[in-house]
Parts: C-alpha cells; sequence; structure tokens
C-alpha cells in the first residue's frame, strides 16, 4: 500500500509540473502576443528563388537574448524548415507549423551563433536572421542541413551586414 502511494504521489508532482509547464507557456504566448506584432505572411508573389537552405527551424529570440524564446502565434514550435530567399525578402517554410516572411528591408544582418533557445552546439553552426518587427527586433535561427552556404547568406541575404 506504500508503494502504491508513493507511486500516486510522483505521477501527481509530474502532472502537477507538466501542467504549470503549459500554464507558462500559454501565460507567455499572450504576454508576447500584446507586444509582438503578428508575423508577416508570405506574399503570394515572392518572385525567383536566390537561396535556398533546408534544415531545422530552431526558433525566433529576442535579439541578443537568445533564451528568451517568441512562443506566440506558434513561432515558438521548432522543427524541419526550408529557408528561401527572394528580392523582397526571406520565407521561413516551416513543416507542421505556420509560416513567415521576413521583409527584406526589415533584415538588419545575418550571421552565425553557437546557440538559441532549444539549440547549443559548440560551433557556430546556426544561421541567425536578426530583423525588425514593429518596434521590436528578433533573432531567427535554423540549423541547415548543409552549413557551407552559410556564407551565402551572410553576403547575400543583407549585403554582407553581420550580426
Amino acid at each position: 500500500m506504500d508503494r502504491l502511494l508513493l507511486t500516486l504521489l510522483c505521477f501527481a508532482v509530474f502532472a502537477l509540473c507538466l501542467y504549470g509547464m503549459w500554464r507558462g507557456w500559454r501565460r507567455k504566448a499572450r504576454a508576447q502576443s500584446v507586444r509582438i506584432p503578428p508575423f508577416p505572411e508570405v506574399p503570394a508573389d515572392r518572385g525567383e528563388v536566390l537561396l535556398e537552405t533546408r534544415g531545422l527551424y530552431v526558433s525566433t529570440t529576442m535579439s541578443g537574448h537568445w533564451q528568451d524564446r517568441i512562443v506566440t502565434r506558434g513561432a515558438g514550435l521548432r522543427g524541419p524548415a526550408v529557408l528561401r530567399l527572394h528580392d523582397g525578402g526571406i520565407e521561413v517554410d516551416r513543416t507542421g507549423a505556420p509560416g513567415f516572411w521576413i521583409p527584406r528591408e526589415r533584415i538588419v544582418g545575418v550571421g552565425t551563433a553557437k546557440g538559441m533557445a532549444g539549440k547549443v552546439m559548440g560551433t557556430e553552426s546556426l544561421l541567425v536572421i536578426t530583423w525588425r518587427l514593429g518596434d521590436v527586433e528578433l533573432d531567427t535561427g535554423l540549423r541547415g542541413d548543409d552549413l557551407s552556404v552559410y556564407p551565402q547568406w551572410i553576403e547575400k541575404a543583407k549585403g554582407g551586414a553581420q550580426v
């Protein structure tokens, strides 16, 4: 009987922790939905694809705060993605989550990083796009399948601007 009560207590504590994390995620999403405008939708006429990279969408964070993940409007969902550079901006096409558009005139810089919320590596293997959304500056990170294309992204996406 003692073992059953201890097992039930452990399960209850675990369930309570899960509930607390779920509530915290929702609270953070509500607070961010007030401060952060909706992400731009991908335009119908994007133009020619100049550069394309497949990989893992890691996250979007507040610029300079690599652990402050943006969770509102589905931006916190990590998963497979394709980045496509067009004349007018960058399309972030995520599998199983809403994609979004980063207009070229809002790109502040493009560079590499060792880590971002949800992914940390020992090398500069994340491609990070810093951009403005309203009056908020964001970092969007992708762990590309082919790291050798990062210099092309850094050069072409914002004319050589570095993060």
